[in-house]
C-alpha cells in the first residue's frame, strides 16, 4: 500500500491515507498511454473533410483543344486532375475515425497514468471540497483553491454532484473539472497537476484495484 498525504484547501497536511498500490504506484507502461490518447483523439475528430472528385467538379465539358495537330498531349477536359482547377485524385471524403480499445487496456493505461502523476509528485489528495466553500460559483474560489494547493494547472476529479465546482472553474484556462466518471487518460497527461479527493481516490481504488 502507497502512502499520500491528506490536505485540505489551503494545502497543509491533516492526515495520511493508504492507497493500492496496484492503482497508484503501478508500472508504467508508456505504449498503453500512446495508444489510448491516440484512440482518445481520433474519436474527437469530426471527419468533415472533403475535396471535390472527377465527377463533382463544374465544368470542363468542352475539349480544351482539338486532338491532333497541335504537338500536346491529348487533353479531353480543363478539370482533369493534372489541370490547375481540376479535380482531385483520391480525395478525403467524410468519415468516421472512432476505433475501439478494449476495456482492459484503458483500465492498465489509467492506472499507469495515475502512478506516473504518483511518481512525479503531481498528486494530491484533497481531504474534501466543503460545501460552504462553493456556495455559489466563483471563479475566485477556484483560483484561491488552486493557488492554496499551489496547483495552477491542474486537473481536480471529485464527484459528479460538485456542480459549483465545475462551473467556478470552466473559465480558468490552465485548469479543468471532471466527475469521476469522466476520468480519462489525455487529460490526466494534459495537465501536470492531478486533484483528487479523497472520496474519489478511494473510488478509484475500488474500480481499478486488485480487489475489483
Amino acid at each position: 500500500m502507497a502512502t499520500f498525504d491528506v490536505v485540505n484547501l489551503q494545502g497543509k497536511k491533516v492526515r495520511e491515507v493508504q492507497l493500492d498500490d496496484a492503482v497508484f504506484g503501478a508500472e508504467i507502461k508508456e505504449h498503453l498511454l500512446w495508444e489510448v490518447v491516440k484512440q482518445q483523439l481520433a474519436s474527437r475528430r469530426q471527419g468533415t473533410h472533403s475535396t471535390l472528385h472527377r465527377g463533382e467538379v463544374r465544368g470542363g465539358g468542352k475539349k480544351p483543344f482539338r486532338q491532333k495537330g497541335t504537338g500536346n498531349a491529348r487533353q479531353g477536359s480543363t478539370r482533369a486532375p493534372n489541370h490547375v482547377g481540376g479535380a482531385k485524385v483520391f480525395t478525403p471524403k467524410p468519415r468516421d475515425y472512432e476505433y475501439s480499445v478494449p476495456k482492459k487496456i484503458r483500465q492498465a493505461a489509467l492506472r499507469s497514468a495515475l502512478s506516473l502523476r504518483a511518481r512525479d509528485k503531481g498528486l494530491i489528495i484533497l481531504e474534501d471540497i466543503a460545501p460552504g466553500h462553493f456556495e455559489t460559483p466563483k471563479t475566485k474560489k477556484a483560483v484561491e483553491l488552486l493557488s492554496g494547493l499551489k496547483a495552477p494547472s491542474a486537473l481536480l476529479v471529485a464527484s459528479a454532484d460538485s456542480t459549483n465546482v465545475a462551473k467556478s472553474m470552466r473559465n480558468l484556462a490552465d485548469a479543468k473539472f471532471l466527475a469521476v466518471e469522466g476520468l480519462n487518460i489525455y487529460d490526466i497527461l494534459n495537465h501536470p497537476s492531478l486533484i483528487l479527493t479523497e472520496q474519489t481516490a478511494k473510488a478509484l481504488e475500488s474500480r481499478l484495484g486488485s480487489k475489483a
